[in-house]
Formats: structure tokens, C-alpha cells, sequence
């Protein structure tokens, strides 16, 4: 396979996705395969737990006292953060499976998605304890970090409301703390090119171990920085740049189909709106089928918008790697076979 830069692999690269998704075009296999590259392109979980308390004491002295009490709130919380945490690890598990299902398809050329799932189940596994296990390093590095510019808060905090708010020591505190934020995130997308980019094919066409992969990245990596380098730089501008354009593109479609429903809603309450009995129910029967009817519009556009550009990230990866890495390169290009050797013992030379 050829020997791409960053910059050359990108026309390839669209080439090779506008003949994978398009060349035949099949609208259930590109929303299946859409759909693939949008959860393992952007399958980022936040998990959000928050609760309120009462306004006032004198809730926690009526029926309703137990919900009062910070004893049940800690229960409660213990509750569901044993529920969800085994969710989301469940959902990452699947997520990651699905990854190397999707590099199966992509560097194959298949359409199926259950080949690679069941091929790849031992080094998913293998690569999703990796991800635990840096993605807790990585929080454990975080927090460290960010500690003194905690304390730096609680100790102006602590000053108490009779000292007058220090606006340049508040900046002394923030400026270098969100200088902090932009490394630590820098750090995390390095990390996250690594394992995904590079580390990837090696656990799943050599079955290597995780050093043994770390050490062939290592070595391509110094080999040519400079290369790499201009990699990491395209590869966090370049999907900014078409996640912003294709934003505003979905961002006026979603406009138009809203406009359109808003209009046919209004439609439908001038027509039935003073409707009671059959005609009442049968309005509400009518927009509940229309909303779900838009809503599914709406998933199958962002689908078909940001799928493809999902596929061309992961088409951008294999084939800049690829032109270093032989047993990627000749699964994306395959080498034409060697010339076979004319039968000698069959000439009239040889009788």
C-alpha cells in the first residue's frame, strides 16, 4: 500500500467511503452501516447524578418523612449508581465490540456487521480493559492535577464574605487552571488516537498483547515524528471543521421538518381543534402519529448525515496507518499476486 501523509489521506480516504457506503446504494444497508459508524465514531457516555433537597425542614415531619432523611438519600444513591455503573461499563463493552466489528467491514470491505462481532470477542475484551484501565489512570492524573486549584478555592472561600472579593487573585487561580483543562484534554485525545488509531489494528489482526502493540505504535511513532505529528494536528482539526459544517446543514434541515410539522399541526387544529368525541380523540391519534413519523425523519437525516462523515474518520485512520503498518496496508491494498512462471517442461523448446 502506498506510503500516505496526513494531508494525502484524505482524498483516498473519501474515495474509499463514497464506494463502501454508495457503490451499490442500498438505504437499509447505509442506515445500518451509518448508524455503526455514528455510535462507534462519538459513543461517549456522561453520566449525570444529581438531587434536590427539601426546601424546608418541616417537609421531613409530614407523611413524607423518610424522603427527608440524608440516610435515604445515601441509599438511594448507592442504589442507582449499582445500577447504573454496570450499565455503563455493559454499553462501553458493547460499544468497543462493535468498534472492531466496524474496522472488520471497513478494512474487508463487508457489509455484515456479525462476522467481525463474533471474530473479534477475545481482543474486544482485551481492548476494553485497556480503555478501563487508562481511562482511570487518566482520571487518577486529573484529579492530582486539579488539586491545588481546589484548594486554591476553598482557601478564598474560607476568607469569608467580609473580605472584598479579589478579582486578579481569582484570575491567578483560573487563567492557569484553564490552561490545566486544555492540556488534560489534549492528553485525553492523544491517548484516545493511540488506542483507537494505531494500537486498534495490531490487537485485532495479530492478536498482539497490549505491549506488544504499544511497541509497534512506539516504533512507528519514532520513526517519523514529524508525520505523526501533522496526524494528530489533521486528525482534531478536520472532524471540528466537518462537525461544524454539517451541524448547520442538519441544524436547517431539522428547521425545515420542524416548520413543516408546526404548519400541519396548525393545519390539523383548525380543522379538528373544536372536535369533541370521536373528533377530539381522533386529532390526538393524528399527532401522535405525525410527531413519531417527524421524529423518526429527524434520526434517519442525522443518521444519513453524520454517518458517513463517521466512516470517512475511521477510512481516514486505517489509511494514514495503513502505508506503516504492512498487515493493514494489504488488507486495504491488497498486493497484485507475482507473475507466474511460464511451464517450461511444455514448450517445443523443451521436447
Amino acid at each position: 500500500m502506498n506510503l500516505y501523509s496526513a494531508a494525502d489521506a484524505v482524498s483516498p480516504s473519501i474515495q474509499r467511503t463514497n464506494n463502501y457506503l454508495f457503490h451499490p446504494f442500498r438505504w437499509a444497508t447505509f442506515l445500518k452501516l451509518a448508524l455503526v459508524a455514528c455510535i462507534t465514531e462519538g459513543g461517549m457516555t456522561n453520566l449525570n447524578y444529581s438531587h434536590s433537597t427539601p426546601a424546608s425542614h418541616q417537609a421531613g415531619t409530614g407523611a413524607f418523612a423518610p424522603f427527608g432523611s440524608p440516610v435515604f438519600w445515601i441509599v438511594l444513591a448507592i442504589f442507582m449508581l449499582a445500577l447504573i455503573i454496570p450499565l455503563a461499563l455493559l454499553i462501553f463493552y458493547l460499544i468497543t465490540r462493535l468498534r472492531f466489528a466496524f474496522f472488520h467491514c471497513l478494512v474487508n470491505q463487508t457489509t455484515e456487521i456479525r462476522p467481525g462481532w463474533r471474530l473479534y470477542r477475545i481482543q474486544a475484551m482485551r481492548f476494553f480493559l485497556l480503555n478501563l484501565v487508562a481511562g482511570f489512570l487518566f482520571l487518577v492524573l486529573a484529579v492530582v492535577l486539579c488539586l491545588p486549584f481546589f484548594f486554591a478555592v476553598i482557601h478564598m472561600a474560607a476568607a469569608g464574605p467580609s473580605q472584598p472579593f479579589d478579582f486578579g487573585a481569582f484570575l491567578r487561580i483560573f487563567l492557569p487552571f484553564l490552561g490545566y483543562v486544555l492540556a488534560i484534554c489534549l492528553f485525553a485525545y492523544v491517548i484516545d488516537v493511540i488506542l483507537r488509531d494505531f494500537m486498534l489494528p495490531h490487537i485485532a489482526l495479530e492478536d498482539a498483547t497490549v505491549s506488544q502493540a504499544w511497541a509497534a505504535v512506539r516504533s512507528h511513532i519514532g520513526r517519523e515524528k514529524g508525520a505523526f505529528t501533522l496526524y494528530f494536528v489533521l486528525r482534531l482539526i478536520l472532524p471540528i471543521i466537518g462537525f461544524i459544517v454539517l451541524f448547520i446543514v442538519a441544524l436547517i434541515l431539522g428547521l425545515i421538518l420542524l416548520g413543516i410539522s408546526a404548519d400541519t399541526m396548525i393545519g390539523l387544529n383548525a380543522w379538528l381543534g373544536a372536535a369533541t368525541g370521536f373528533g377530539a380523540v381522533l386529532l390526538i391519534l393524528i399527532k401522535i402519529v405525525l410527531g413519531t413519523v417527524a421524529f423518526a425523519v429527524g434520526v434517519v437525516l442525522a443518521i444519513s448525515i453524520f454517518g458517513p462523515f463517521s466512516t470517512w474518520v475511521r477510512n481516514y485512520a486505517l489509511f494514514f496507518y495503513g502505508g506503516r503498518y504492512q498487515a493493514l496496508g494489504d488488507l486495504l491494498s491488497p498486493p497484485p499476486p507475482p507473475p507466474s512462471l511460464p511451464d517450461i517442461a511444455g514448450t517445443p523448446e523443451a521436447a
